[in-house]
């Protein structure tokens, strides 16, 4: 199916960067070895002899980048995902769905509105002994009589004194060392899974194509279980890997079009509507008077702000994008 609407398709041969946010073959050329000049971690790749795309250079026909770290799951980040109206930014979809494209919030960010939220809660309680007749002295003393409350939860029992609590601690040092080691050996040999959680790390080969049908880039991944395993991940782990929003349904499990074999791959459909939105901020941006702030786009910067992109659906894959773009998919 895919190689038929390509084939069906003719290549694209006038520059539609600003207007459509897609590439012709030469402008992802030209924007690949920009990319392959400033992240010497990407290099170009010709792939089998027999699928070579004859509109582009036989020696660049996709890039790729290989071993990239991925320390931890994205299920560990989602709580520190926005789910806001301010904190997603929804774009036009030619597939029939909408794409969210999700912020993950610093951990300022964070702090700040976990504050927020403390302070809002004290003003409520506030409120509600001002309704009852209260005070702030009522307010301070019910505070003052939690932290009481939580405070004796850790007070020794009467008639314990201190040098009865720690008249036997070298001893109870000595036997609780003993038994730790043991434990530690213990949990290494009959956990296997253990170890594999502190030792191994995953890691991903990353790659870029160009899709002639949706005149974009389109990025694949192919995760393995550690740096020294070459014993690739399923689907379903890939799919850990992946914002939720996205899993199984902006990202699937496809063929790769120079290598073969199943690999992760996210659905180029929005990518132009995407990097039109980019594109469109960052030249505003620019015409505002920022331009110590934000550089002016150009072919040249395409995939570093695609990166940029693709970074807030695989927030965890540590992939180099060295150039700094402050980029907005706000409309």
């Amino acid at each position: 199916m895919q190689d038929a609407r390509e084939w069906a398709t003719p290549t694209l041969k006038e520059s539609a960067f600003l207007e459509r946010g897609v590439l012709t073959p030469e402008e992802f050329v030209k924007a690949g070895d920009e990319l392959v000049y400033k992240c010497p971690t990407w290099s170009w790749e010709s792939g089998d002899s027999k699928k070579i795309k004859n509109y582009l250079p036989a020696d660049k026909q996709y890039l790729v980048t290989r071993n990239v770290p991925c320390q931890t799951r994205v299920s560990t980040l989602e709580n520190s995902v926005a789910v806001g109206e301010e904190d997603t930014a929804q774009v036009e979809d030619e597939c029939g769905d909408d794409w969210l494209v999700s912020q993950i919030i610093s951990p300022e960010e964070q702090q700040r509105r976990l504050d927020q939220k403390i302070e809002e809660e004290f003003d409520t309680l506030e409120d509600e002994f001002e309704t009852q007749g209260g005070s702030q002295e009522n307010v301070e003393e019910k505070f003052a009589e939690m932290d009481v409350k939580d405070n004796s939860k850790n007070v020794d029992a009467p008639g314990n004194e201190e040098e009865d609590e720690y008249a036997d601690m070298e001893e109870f040092e000595d036997d609780t060392l003993i038994e730790d080691e043991a434990v530690a050996v213990t949990d290494v040999k009959e956990n296997p899974v253990a170890e594999d959680n502190i030792l191994k790390v995953r890691t991903y080969d990353l790659s870029i194509t160009y899709d002639k049908y949706y005149q974009t880039p389109r990025v694949w991944m192919m995760g393995y279980t550690s740096v020294d395993s070459s014993q690739p991940l399923t689907g379903e782990e890939m799919m850990q890997d992946v914002m939720s929003d996205y899993a199984n349904r902006t990202v699937t499990i496809d063929p790769h079009p120079h290598v073969g074999g199943p690999h992760a791959s996210i659905h180029p459909c929005q990518h132009g509507a995407v990097m039109k939105t980019i594109v469109k901020n960052l030249t505003k941006a620019v015409e505002g008077g920022n331009d110590d702030e934000v550089d002016k786009p150009s072919v040249e910067m395409y995939l570093f702000i695609f990166l940029k992109f693709v970074s807030s659906i695989i927030p965890t894959i540590n992939y180099d994008f060295t150039m700094d773009v402050k980029a907005s998919t706000k409309k």
